[in-house]
């Protein structure tokens, strides 16, 4: 281990002390702007429908995460030198220019400090690169082992699929025992690798569907950007943010490759019980690209066609992000004040002020010759006793930096504004009050709000305004019998609930909060829905409704168990759903014999194939 170290040391020690102290701000900032950039990825990967589209928003994310370090390391090169900015002024009667000149001193850290903090971001990425090295070294050597040739009727069905993909690139197939899940090897010459227990366990479309998978992959060149995250996570692992990037990258190569392979073969629900299938099988390098990769639950509720907590949180999301994202860029603000501390401006813009001041009225004036007493008297400028930084003072807030006060005055804030916050007995930081003036907030919005009773901080008023609520958004909601809090009033509004819709399910006489409005909505549950559930004899309480909508049980679903004889109550119906209790199943067990038969007895015939034909036969 002392090796390794002592080699990180001399190298550290032959890098000169400027490429050391912009390496090691560059490290730094990443922590900041991986941060912004990952919430800028959430918010996108939110907000986008397809799976293909999210793919996109987190690849270019990441190539963002390595540009951004980049970035940093050349910029910080490029102005290692102190830097000056001159104000000039003219005055009156003043024939020479005077200036004030503001130094900027550059912050010097320890280079010691630097350079410990670069032998340790050496020697991770040595690290993960011996990891990543010792996993290439496994599939090269996997590649050059032998292995079986597949049958003809599979190699059969791998070449129709390739036609179908429009794939032009060689491709071999093999079959191999020691391989538990399918998986893809190599870059440039690829190998589509297919276990026995894959040939010999799945049906054929079942196996159809996985080779499809398999191939998408090679379509889309995934192996390739496999390798560019590998190296990413090799660069920067100390980031928390690019582990999470790419593992939902992955996942979402995987639902990629999960469409096309429906689009090609159709019949997703034979795909996913092959993917339940290989789950237990599970077992492939880990820098192959696999059928079995990412959350087997989530990519299962896609292709059946359920909704995850994932997307009905969208909204939500998309919030998060948003205030993720702020939270990056205040404490990014911040950490360049530590890496480049200036001089406070405010005694310089006041000494600035009386000249400028001077300098309109003179430009006003029609020039004419100065008598001497005039010039006598006309020495000096005239001095304005009033500024906007007295007046930002003079409304509570002091001890304010250059950067606050041009933020303060670049977004319009007056201190009249300042001050009708504090009437309301609000104290928010500069931040927050630039955040406010942003999204429009006024101080007669938050005086309307709190008549109808919200009280809401300075980060929940933001909120309320960032989605556009209202008071008579609030007001509607108050009068249809909900009295929400900040919290539950910013989901309501995320989840577009209406007053209206909440009148509506009340008139149905459903009990009904907050809580389990935003559960109906986020399922799709409509008044009509429950209506016709009811028209079918079945009176489910607001629990039930959520639970029959989330597993998908549609009044035809129970027309069909009806018909069949089945008499169902709620519970029945949802268990059948989720148990694939189809009335075909039903209407096949009673011609069989089988009469009034109860749900447990149902499920047992179905769970062991009683009615199914023998394999055998």
């Amino acid at each position: 281990m002392n090796a390794p170290m002592n080699a990180m040391t001399a190298l550290t020690q032959w890098l000169s002390p400027q490429i050391l102290h912009a390496l090691g701000w560059a490290l730094l900032h990443f922590v900041w702007q991986g941060a912004a950039l990952a919430a800028l990825a959430a918010g996108a990967m939110t907000v986008c429908r397809n799976a293909s589209a999210r793919y996109c928003a987190g690849v270019t994310a990441l190539a963002l995460m390595l540009a951004a370090p980049v970035a940093t390391f050349f910029l910080e090169t490029s102005s290692r030198n102190p830097q000056s900015h001159l104000i000039t002024y003219a005055g009156s009667g003043v024939s020479k220019a005077r200036q004030i000149v503001v130094a900027e001193s550059r912050f010097r850290s320890s280079p010691d400090a630097f350079g410990w903090l670069v032998e340790a971001w050496l020697i991770g990425v040595a690290a993960f690169s011996l990891r990543s090295a010792g996993g290439f070294l496994l599939i090269e050597r996997q590649r050059r082992k032998g292995f079986a040739a597949v049958p003809d009727p599979v190699l059969e069905i791998c070449f129709t699929l390739q036609d179908r993909l429009g794939i032009g690139r060689v491709i071999s197939y093999c079959q191999c025992a020691r391989l538990q899940s399918p998986a893809v090897l190599g870059w440039f010459r690829p190998i589509v690798m297919l276990p026995v227990s894959a040939l010999t366990g799945l049906s054929p479309d079942q196996l159809q569907s996985v080779i499809a998978h398999e191939l998408a992959h090679i379509k889309r060149l995934d192996s390739f950007v496999n390798v560019f995250q590998i190296c990413i996570e090799t660069l920067l692992f100390y980031h928390p943010a690019v582990w999470w990037l790419n593992s939902r990258i992955r996942a979402e190569r995987e639902h990629c490759c999960d469409d096309i392979a429906v689009s090609v073969c159709g019949n997703p629900l034979e795909y996913a019980r092959a993917l339940t299938l290989m789950e237990q099988w599970r077992g492939a390098p880990a820098l192959a690209m696999a059928a079995t990769g990412g959350a087997l639950s989530d990519r299962i509720r896609r292709l059946l066609g359920l909704k995850s907590a994932r997307t009905s949180l969208r909204g939500t999301g998309v919030v998060a992000s948003i205030l993720f994202l702020t939270t990056a860029l205040i404490a990014g603000n911040a950490f360049l004040g530590v890496a480049h501390p200036r001089s406070s401006l405010r005694a310089v813009v006041r000494a600035a002020l009386p000249a400028f001041h001077a300098q309109a009225a003179v430009a006003s004036t029609p020039a004419k010759k100065p008598s001497p007493a005039q010039k006598a008297t006309e020495a000096e400028p005239p001095v304005s006793t009033s500024s906007y930084v007295d007046g930002v003072e003079s409304a509570g807030l002091t001890n304010l930096t250059a950067d606050q006060l041009i933020a303060l005055k670049t977004q319009d804030v007056t201190p009249a504004y300042i001050r009708g916050l504090r009437e309301l007995g609000l104290h928010p930081s500069v931040e927050e009050i630039i955040g406010m003036r942003v999204q429009g907030v006024t101080a007669e919005y938050i005086h309307d709000m709190r008549a109808l009773g919200l009280n809401a901080d300075e980060n929940h008023i933001v909120g309320l305004k960032v989605q556009d609520v209202t008071p008579e958004y609030f007001h509607g909601l108050k009068e249809a019998g909900l009295n929400p809090d900040v919290d539950k009033l910013i989901a309501l509004k995320v989840q577009n609930v209406t007053p209206e819709y909440v009148r509506d399910l009340k008139s149905l006489g459903l009990t009904v909060d907050a809580d389990k409005i935003i559960g109906m909505k986020v399922q799709n549950v409509t008044p009509e829905y429950v209506r016709d559930i009811r028209a079918l004899g079945l009176n489910p309480s607001t629990d039930q409704i959520i639970g029959m909508k989330v597993q998908d049980v549609t009044p035809e679903f129970i027309k069909a168990l009806q018909a069949a004889g089945f008499k169902v109550d709620v519970n029945d119906v949802i268990r059948a759903r989720i148990e694939d209790l189809t009335p075909e199943f039903i209407e096949k067990a009673r011609k069989h014999g089988f009469q009034n038969l109860s749900l447990e007895k149902l499920l047992e015939l179905k769970r062991l194939g009683v009615l199914e034909a023998p394999a055998d036969i």
